[in-house]
Order: C-alpha cells, then structure tokens, then sequence
C-alpha cells in the first residue's frame, strides 16, 4: 500500500518562489531628517570631489584641444604633454588644491593655460571675502566662518585682507568712474566722515524719479573748501550737467557752501539742514529751556508757506534776543538758507526729505557699520577703499525718497527750461 505525503509544503516553497521572481516594493519607516543631518557632511564632499572632478576635466579637455589625445599626439599641432605638477584652483571660496598638466611648445617653452588661469582668479572668491568682511566679520576670524567642503587652504587672515584689498579697490575704481552725464539729479546732498585723521566727503545725487545714488567720494585731511571743490569738479568732469541749476542740501559746513559757491556759482539753490540748525541752537540754552524752545523752531520749519515759516522763526530769534544773545545769533546765521524748500514751495511730504542731511547720514551710517572692525587707519587709499565699499552696500539697500512723485516738480522749478522742452516734445 503506498504511503500517502502532505503536499502543502511544496505549494508553499512554490509561492515563496514566485515572489522571489516579483518586484516587491518595502517600505520602512526611517527618521529622514536625522539619516539627513548624518549624512549632509559626505554629501557635501561627494559633491564637493564631483565638482573638482569637472574642473580637472574641463583644463584636460583644452589640453586634448591643443596637443590631441593623450600618448597620440598631433603632430601638427605644435605642443606636447609636459607632465603635471601641483597646482590649484579657486573653489567653495577657498584655494583647493589639484595636479595641473602642463604643456610646452616643441621648442621647449612653457604654454599658460586659459581654463587654468581663469579657475585660480575666478571673482567669487573676492565677492565672498568681501560679503563676508561686509557682513562683519573680521579678517582673522574669516577662516573660520568659511565652510571647508574640501581641504582647503587660502583663508588665512593675511589672505583674507589681499583678497579684500583687490575686491575693494575694484569697487572703489566702479565709483570712481561712474558716468554722471546720463542721470537727471535733482538735488545733491553733501556730508563727510571721518577715519582716523582722515576725512572723505561724500556726493549722493536724488534724480527726478526720486531714486538716490552715490555721485562720488573724495578724501582729504579736513573737510575743507579745496576737498569739496575738487569733489565737486570731479562730479562735472565725469559729466554732472553743469548747465542745470541744483539744490544742494548741506550740513551748514562754510567749507561746503564756499566750494559749491565756486564750482556753481548762481546754478545752485543751497538748503541747509534744519536739524542741525535746531541741535546748534539748543547747545546755547539751558537745559530746562531747549525743549521748548526746539518744538517752537520745529513746529515753524513745519509749516507750509515760506512766509509764515520766517515770520515764526523771527518771533522766535526776537525772544531768544532778550534770554540769550548767543543762541538768536546762532539761529539767524543762514536762517534763509534753512527756508529754501519752503521758498521754492516744495510739498510737505518731499520737504520732510530735503530739509535735512538725513538721507546721506543713514547711507554714512551704513559706512561706519561696514568698517567698524578696522582698528587702524593707515594712508593711501585705505579709507578711500572702505568706504566706497560701504557706500555700495548702501546702495543697495537704497528706496526712492518720500515724496519722490514731486521730484519731477521741483527739477521743472529750478530749471524752467526743462518743462518748456517737454511741451514743446
């Protein structure tokens, strides 16, 4: 009699087979941020090893272009494979080092390499010297900010400061040699600011659309009335439209009025700010007094009419006659002056812009921030460099003045010419 076998065994050895031979799709459940955060560091110098690896294929590619494949030559080509030597290139803001081929004619001399040759100076480097020396950081603690993807070297404080000398000084020449000619400046705002014992008096234009920007920057030892000519010239040689009347808004400086008296002369409608005019008069009067004294000559630089801004301001020097001789005489000196916007009867809303140096100061501000980390200030163009930096960050950041939709009135004002032009057009 035949024994009888189970057979279920081999149904299921069958099946487990069949799913062998099918795709199975498993999902397990992993933590992905944290598999991320360990990995991030390999990804990165995986990347970081890829992209070098691109950049040692693009400067064997031009080797392949002048001299044929390797160990085949072209005859006619006139170069020859020279073998390798160390060498690096500009990556991730860092040096990094590789082996460079090299290549010689046949008579022996040596070929540069333009891939070559352009990844070692590539800008980037500069830029991120110069952001981050911006940012504020110093340029012995760069290094350390700077993320190392690969080994490597080139971040060291010596290194840190030539690069930013060479990023610096090619901002400085963009300044320098803006062209003026094409831009429709209404007003120009002049201040100064001081570096050691060095002082560099700034130009910052505000065009009719209402949109501000550095016209120039000039450096001397005081802010002087040949400083600010000189300034000044440079705008007009670089192609400030001198044939334009201006209104130039100023601190008060007499160096500042005389150079534009100069350079000028009768084109230039001068707006001296009210705000100093109001801090000069407060350091006369007691302490008890200034307060009231300041909302008074506020409240009169506020009011519309030119008329009854003087006629308020008169009262007031009339009263400060009588309690303190030396603060009337401090509010008097270049009264009308601080009244030019109310003369010229600029609205409300752009009066509040021009009437002061505000705008130039905030730019100025952002300066001093830039350069805060610099504890010494040695000569030559040092502070010239630093400061055009600065006035370029600020730029960027620059919004159109309050008021701006009158700018276009006010340029038709001073210059009536200009309207005739555009209705006879």
């Amino acid at each position: 009699m035949a024994e009888k076998y189970q057979t279920f065994a081999k149904k299921s050895t069958r099946k487990f087979e069949v799913l062998g031979r099918k795709e199975v799709a498993m999902s397990v459940p992993l933590p992905l941020v944290e598999v991320w955060e360990d990995l991030q560091p390999e990804v990165e110098h995986l990347t970081g090893i890829a992209g070098l690896k691109i950049i040692q294929a693009v400067i064997e590619d031009e080797v392949t272009r002048r001299v044929g494949p390797r160990h085949h030559p072209e005859a006619a080509s006139g170069y020859l494979r020279w073998g390798q030597q160390p060498g690096y290139v500009n990556f991730c803001g860092q040096k990094v080092h590789i082996r460079r081929p090299r290549v010689r004619t046949r008579e022996g001399q040596e070929v540069e390499l333009e891939s070559y040759a352009r990844m070692q100076h590539d800008g980037r480097r500069q830029r991120a010297v110069r952001e981050g020396l911006v940012a504020g950081l110093s340029t012995r603690n760069y290094g350390r900010a700077v993320q190392s993807v690969l080994d490597g070297y080139g971040i060291d404080k010596s290194s840190v400061s030539r690069e930013f000398v060479h990023a610096s000084a090619a901002q400085l020449k963009e300044l320098c040699e803006r062209k003026l000619g094409e831009l429709d400046v209404v007003a120009i705002l002049i201040d100064g600011i001081h570096f050691g014992k060095q002082v560099l008096v700034v130009a910052l234009g505000i065009e009719s659309s209402g949109k501000k920007q550095v016209l120039g920057v000039w450096q001397g030892a005081t802010e002087n009335t040949a400083v600010v000519k000189d300034l000044l010239e440079d705008l007009v040689a670089r192609g400030l439209r001198t044939e334009r009347r201006y209104l130039f808004v100023i601190d008060g400086a007499k160096a500042l009025r005389a150079a534009i008296e100069r350079v000028f002369g009768d084109r230039a409608e001068v707006q001296r700010c009210q705000l100093h005019k109001r801090r000069n008069v407060a350091e006369y009067l007691p302490k008890n007094a200034q307060g009231d004294y300041d909302r008074r000559i506020r409240n009169a630089y506020a009011m519309t009419g030119y008329a009854e801004a003087k006629a308020e301001l008169e009262k007031i020097f009339r009263q400060l006659e009588r309690i303190n001789p030396s603060a009337a005489r401090s509010l008097e000196e270049g009264l009308e002056e601080t009244l030019t916007v109310h003369r010229l009867g600029v609205g409300a809303l752009l009066r509040r812009s021009l009437s002061t140096t505000n705008p130039i100061e905030s730019c100025l501000s952002t300066v001093e921030r830039v350069a805060r980390r610099v504890k010494r200030w040695h000569g030559g163009d040092q502070a010239l460099r630093w400061t055009a930096t600065g006035l370029l960050e600020a730029e960027r950041k620059f919004r159109k003045v309050r008021g701006y939709r009158e700018m276009a009135t006010l340029q038709h004002k001073l210059n009536p010419s200009l309207a005739q032009q555009v209705q006879v057009a």
